[in-house]
């Protein structure tokens, strides 16, 4: 493990900054690390450093990356699953308007999943890793949905195969591969759902010790479309009438 990349001062090129705000924009990260059989600690900062993430989301990070922020600087919380050393953790130069919370999700009989909830003030972030069921980690995402505000979005690994079935939020992340179901077939299940944001740039970055590759995207946050409830409204009405 390479000592330059662990110092334990914080790294003075990741300057820290406040929350982007409507018509700024911003760049997010998020991988699946694989516990603690997956990507180190070393790895990971060395992501962090040539990505130069606003945000870096993480799946099954354990207690290790806990010194992000001693090497990092920034922000940092880590929610463990429940009964498990594993969780999702956040990484963001930006502060947290309050400090991030976990969203407890219908579950399957193996694993109690949660959600970590980060609010900017500005827009918020649910940091997933939903489970494999198709039918339940579509229910946890509409359990997700109303607890974020207007200009929000939802990303990590989504297990989904798919369209997510998530009224309001649109699927605007890469659309390659992010990981090869037992080995053999490449699936895209690491995800980014958005609402009141526009995406800007999208990636898969290359793959290294995790089973997952990350995904990187940057979006704009988006003034509310005053009219849109009122075309919405428009449209409902003219399909009833159409099955009428």
């Amino acid at each position: 493990m390479s000592q330059s990349l662990l110092q334990t001062e914080p790294d003075s090129s990741i300057a820290e900054a406040e929350a982007p705000r409507i018509g700024q924009s911003f760049t997010i990260l998020s991988w699946n690390l694989l516990r603690a059989v997956g990507a180190p600690l070393d790895e990971v900062v060395a992501v962090a450093r040539s990505v130069k993430p606003d945000i870096f989301l993480m799946q099954e990070a354990i207690g290790t990356f806990d010194r992000l922020p001693q090497i990092l600087g920034g922000h940092y919380a880590r929610i463990p699953l429940p009964d498990r050393i594993h969780g999702t953790a956040c990484w963001s130069r930006f502060p947290f308007a309050r400090p991030p919370v976990s969203c407890a999700l219908p579950s399957g009989v193996m694993v109690k999943r949660t959600a970590q909830l980060i609010d900017f003030g500005s827009f918020s972030i649910a940091n997933v890793h939903l489970s494999h069921g198709q039918i339940l980690n579509r229910r946890q995402l509409r359990r997700i949905a109303p607890m974020l505000r207007h200009n929000a979005l939802v990303m990590g690994d989504f297990n989904l195969i798919g369209p997510t079935l998530m009224p309001g939020f649109r699927d605007v992340g890469p659309r390659e591969a992010t990981h090869r179901m037992a080995d053999v077939l490449p699936i895209r299940i690491d995800r980014c759902m958005v609402r009141g944001m526009t995406p800007l740039e999208t990636a898969v970055l290359p793959n290294q010790s995790s089973d997952h590759h990350p995904i990187r995207v940057t979006l704009r946050l988006d003034a509310p479309d005053r009219h849109r409830g009122f075309f919405q409204r428009l449209k409902d009405r003219q399909q009833l009438k159409d099955k009428g």
